[in-house]
Order: structure tokens, then C-alpha cells, then sequence
């Protein structure tokens, strides 16, 4: 009894000993996992089952001054598959389960992606050639919604949508070459899209995942470790359907003189904001490469300077005024041809005796010799001076990309014939922007302002920020502008074609002109380029619109452009409502 019973202990004893021993074994490698080996492990067990993929920003939106959209983003999906899970599975058809091979599955696919089967499965076999354990691919990219939710319906396990913003533009060339264009790759490259990048410009964030052995994502595991930020809006001063207007008057007259491009330019004449801003050729940002000449997918308006010619003669008229040197009835006497002391050699457009004008008649009748006898009274730099402060020289305050400031040389650089050419628009050079904020200024009592594009940034709360200044700057006094504006008025009634771009109803002050093109080596082509600007109603004035056509083989003079003046200022000034003229114009003589 006692052996058994001594027996019976031993053999509880070591149970406990070996049940002890296991416990410590188990506790030994459970601390050893849990603790001491336990960020490592989970490290490796999240890695091997954990998936990060990016979470697309959106991309700010461009909008016109009444909220148009401009530019947009628009959701498109990436497909994607792991080609190491890419295998057959079950689809539940009817209350019964049917199995559905991988090539069935790929032709399934690709009707709806417009792909073929063998397509899809040959980029998972070309996948898994490189990588056994492949387990991403793209299989077609930028589907809308209806291709994704075709797609979700096949309810193939292997396949994983992805979201990419991609770039729209709902009113294709309607201010396209303002707006600009991306990449493929979402890079802004041109226009607006590129100029306010800053704003617009998103940033996108990561999100993790788990899935299964089967490669399928684990519902509920999702995880943001870095938020998407979309971009902000930008805000325009353009209104979207007069740009579509100004862009037919342009085009239409553009073509029929056989012009190789034009523009124009419609300005609020109290704030400097710019309304419309029209170029032929145009561009459509959703198919870019069908305007082959990279040239025609920018902005001219703002890019290209040229002489301007006759236009800035009101520049130095109204500088002339506003020095006190001359009144709108002194009078010179205007040859031919005028041969100043200093040598150089200036003459009119047409053979003519000596005529006998006040300023107002040497506007009227674009007297080259007249205004030089006239800008003669200003010292080289004082008309330097002037010129600097209409804007003449300088980029404008848009920052639109690639902007041309224009060229105007410092006086001190200046030769005999430049010295004069550069009261009559030859010699330096401007933008089409340039030329309406001369018009602008005259126009606002001598206050230049700003000449804005864009409203500000708006955030995601509202908030606009990024607002340019609105703060403007004496240039010429208010009476030397009001003269300036009755003279341009005079000029609009008894120009030769004043019959071309009457306006009824309206006072208007308005100027043409037109300018030798350059040949690129340093002289001057056949071509001119023919411009026409000008502001109204001149007794109130409210809108200034400036339009210059290159090179219009079949008509090469100011009735080319006059057609466009008349038809946008007319339209402008019905659309926005402008009040009609109550008073006469003035009446100035143009001889002595």
C-alpha cells in the first residue's frame, strides 16, 4: 500500500514537473513574441499582409466671374490586379455557383474596358514573367464611373479600382488659351493652369490596407495615415460667355482678311479687370494636340509685343496735354515730311501739302509729322517717364506666364529716328494688355489701375486669398485725360471708318492703327498689323476694348480691325447694360 501510494506521488509529482516545464516553455516563448520580439513580428505580419496605395487630391477648379466652370477635376479610375492571385473563382449565378475561369474573367473585363481578353492576360502573364509574386498591374487606365460600376459588377476578386483625378474643361476653346492645359501626367503646363499652380495645385495622402491570403482586401481594415489636401479655386475676372462671343467676332473677321493671328481685349475701364481676353488661333485644353503650332497655344495678348503704330499716339497726345505744353486747339503745321535738326527722317502715310492742324486734326487725320512736332515739346525723358507710368515697358500686374513686357529702350539709347518714331508707336514695342491699360488710364480720369485677371484663391472655407491690389496711380491729371478722351472722340466721328464701327446711341473715343511687322532679321516684313482701341461711353466711360489682327492679307488696313471693335463694343455695352449717351460730343476743330 505504501509503495503504491509512494509510487502514485512520484508520478503526480513529475506530471506536475513536466506540466510546469511546458508551461514555462510556453510562457517563455510567449513573452518572447509578445515582448521582446514584438515590434519586429508585427512589423513583419502587417508588411506581409498590409497594402499602401495613394489617395488622390483633387485638383482646384478654374471659374470664370460668374462661377463658371473653367476647369475642373473630373474622378476617373485606374484598373489594377494582383497577377499572382489571378485565378479562377466562383460567381453566384441564379442561386447557383458557377466557376469562372481567369480568361473568361479577362474578356468579361475588356468588353467593358474596350480591351480584348487575351490583352488582359497577357500583361498578367507579362507581370508574373518578371515577378512570380507580382501582385500589381495596371490593366487600363481613367475609366469613368458607368465603366467602374460595369466593372464592379463582375465581382472579379483579383481586380482593384483605383481613383485618379484627371483634368476636364466643359467649355473646351472658350478662353482655352487663358485657361491653359495639364499633362497627362496632371503637370500644369501652360496658361492659368500654370500661372496659379500654387493655388490649385493638391496634395495627395496614403491609406493602408490589409487583405487576405487570397489577396483580397480585409472590409474594415482601411487605414489614412496621411489625408488627402485638394487644391484650392481660382477665381477669374472673366465672363465666360462674352469670351465665347468676343472669340466668334474675332475669328470670323480674322479668316475672312486672311489674318495669321489676332486678339482682343475687353477691360473694365474703372478697375482694370479684365473681362475677356480672345485669341485666334485658339486652343482647346481637352485635345491640345489638335493645334499642331505650339505658338497658337498660348495667350498672344499677352506674349506677343509688337509696334503698336498709330494707337500710341494718343499716349503722347495725352502726355503733351497733360504737361501744359499744348491744348487740343494748338496747332502746328504738318508737311509731308518733316526733317528735324537732329537728322532724322519722318513722313506721313500719303503725300500731302503743308496742313495747317490742332491736335485734334493731327489724331483725325494719324498725322505722323504732326505728332512729332507736338511730342517735340516733351524732352526725351519726360516722355520716358510718361511712358513708364501708362505701364509701356513693364509686364502687367496679371503674372501670367511667359507675359511680354515689350521693349522700350532707356531715351539715353535712343538714335535721331527713334527718338521720334517712338511718339507715333514705332521704335519700341507693347503687348495687346498693354495697349488697352494706355486706353484704360485715359479712360479712368488718368488713373491707371491694375490690370487684373484674377479674382483671388478660394480656399476650401470660403476664404479668398491671393487678391491682387486695386490700389491705381495718378498718370496724367483728370483734365488732361477728359481732353485726351474729347479729341479720341473726334477722331471716332470723322475717322474713315467711321461708318464701319458706328455705334448708335453711344459716344465713343476710339483709335486705330496700323504698324510694319518685323521680318526677324532686324527690318520690317510686307505685313502690318492693324489695330483699333478704344473706350466707352466716352461721356462715362465703362469699357475699354482694343483689338489688333496680324498680317490680314486681304484687307491691310485700320477696316479690318474696325468690324470687331464694332461688334464687341456693342455687344459689351448691351450685355452689361451700359446707359446711352445724353449729351452731344464735343465739337473741336481740327485746323487753325
Amino acid at each position: 500500500m505504501n509503495r503504491r501510494s509512494n509510487s502514485s506521488r512520484r508520478r503526480v509529482a513529475v506530471t506536475v514537473l513536466v506540466l510546469f516545464a511546458v508551461v514555462a516553455v510556453f510562457v517563455v516563448k510567449l513573452v518572447d513574441i509578445q515582448v521582446v520580439r514584438a515590434d519586429a513580428l508585427t512589423a513583419d505580419s502587417v508588411g506581409n499582409r498590409s497594402v499602401g496605395q495613394t489617395v488622390y487630391a483633387a485638383r482646384g477648379d478654374i471659374l470664370d466671374a460668374n462661377g463658371v466652370l473653367l476647369a475642373g477635376s473630373v474622378m476617373r479610375y485606374d484598373v489594377t490586379a494582383s497577377p499572382k492571385n489571378a485565378k479562377s473563382f466562383y460567381r453566384t449565378v441564379e442561386g447557383e455557383k458557377t466557376s469562372i475561369s481567369v480568361g473568361q474573367a479577362a474578356a468579361e473585363l475588356g468588353a467593358v474596358t474596350g480591351q480584348t481578353g487575351p490583352d488582359i492576360e497577357a500583361m498578367l502573364d507579362a507581370a508574373l514573367a518578371d515577378n512570380p509574386d507580382s501582385d500589381f498591374v495596371y490593366l487600363t487606365r481613367a475609366v469613368d464611373v458607368d465603366a467602374l460600376r460595369a466593372i464592379n459588377d463582375l465581382d472579379i476578386p483579383w481586380i482593384y479600382p483605383r481613383t485618379n483625378p484627371s483634368r476636364v474643361y466643359p467649355n473646351g476653346a472658350v478662353a482655352g488659351n487663358l485657361v491653359g492645359f495639364v499633362s497627362s501626367e496632371g503637370k500644369a503646363q501652360a496658361g492659368l493652369e500654370l500661372g496659379e499652380d500654387s493655388c490649385l495645385a493638391s496634395v495627395d495622402g496614403t491609406e493602408t490596407y490589409e487583405k487576405g491570403a487570397d489577396g483580397v482586401r480585409i472590409p474594415g481594415s482601411s487605414v489614412t495615415t496621411t489625408p488627402a489636401v485638394d487644391g484650392g479655386d481660382v477665381v477669374t475676372t472673366i465672363d465666360s460667355d462674352l469670351n465665347w462671343f468676343v472669340q466668334q467676332a474675332l475669328a470670323e473677321q480674322a479668316q475672312a482678311t486672311g489674318a495669321a493671328w489676332g486678339t482682343v481685349v475687353v477691360q473694365e475701364a474703372k478697375t482694370g479687370k479684365l473681362v475677356a481676353v480672345a485669341d485666334y488661333p485658339s486652343v482647346d485644353p481637352n485635345n491640345v494636340s489638335g493645334t499642331e503650332d505650339p505658338e497658337n497655344r498660348g495667350s498672344r495678348a499677352f506674349t506677343a509685343s509688337f509696334e503698336p503704330g498709330s494707337t500710341f499716339k494718343s499716349l503722347t497726345a495725352a502726355s503733351v496735354l497733360d504737361s501744359g505744353k499744348a491744348t487740343v486747339n494748338s496747332g502746328v503745321v504738318a508737311p509731308y515730311r518733316y526733317l528735324p535738326a537732329n537728322g532724322a527722317n519722318i513722313n506721313d502715310s500719303h503725300a500731302h501739302g503743308d496742313d495747317k492742324l490742332t491736335m485734334t486734326g493731327v489724331l483725325i487725320d494719324s498725322s505722323n509729322t504732326g505728332m512729332s512736332k507736338f511730342g517735340e515739346l516733351l524732352s526725351n525723358k519726360e516722355r520716358y517717364d510718361y511712358m513708364k507710368k501708362f505701364g509701356v515697358g513693364a509686364a502687367t500686374e496679371t503674372g501670367f506666364p511667359a507675359e511680354d513686357s515689350g521693349i522700350l529702350r532707356d531715351p539715353e539709347n535712343w538714335d535721331s529716328q527713334t527718338q521720334y518714331a517712338t511718339m507715333f508707336g514705332q521704335g519700341l514695342t507693347t503687348t495687346a494688355l498693354q495697349v488697352s491699360s494706355i486706353y484704360q488710364t485715359i479712360a479712368n480720369g488718368g488713373v491707371r489701375m491694375p490690370v487684373q485677371l484674377i479674382e483671388g484663391c478660394r480656399q476650401a472655407d470660403g476664404t479668398l486669398t491671393d487678391q491682387p491690389s486695386a490700389t491705381g496711380s495718378q498718370v496724367i491729371s483728370a483734365s488732361a485725360a477728359g481732353d485726351t478722351s474729347d479729341v479720341l472722340e473726334m477722331v471716332y466721328q470723322n475717322s474713315w471708318v467711321n461708318k464701319i464701327w458706328e455705334i448708335p446711341g453711344y459716344r465713343v473715343a476710339a483709335k486705330t492703327g496700323t504698324a510694319q511687322m518685323p521680318d526677324g532679321n532686324g527690318g520690317y516684313s510686307d505685313g502690318y498689323l492693324v489695330s483699333v482701341s478704344g473706350f466707352a461711353p466716352a461721356d462715362d466711360p465703362e469699357y475699354v476694348v482694343s483689338v489688333s489682327l496680324a498680317d490680314p492679307v486681304n484687307m491691310n488696313t485700320s477696316a479690318a480691325p474696325a468690324p470687331i471693335f464694332q461688334k464687341v463694343m456693342s455687344q459689351v455695352l448691351k450685355k452689361y447694360r451700359a446707359v446711352p449717351s445724353g449729351a452731344p460730343a464735343p465739337d473741336l476743330p481740327a485746323t487753325w
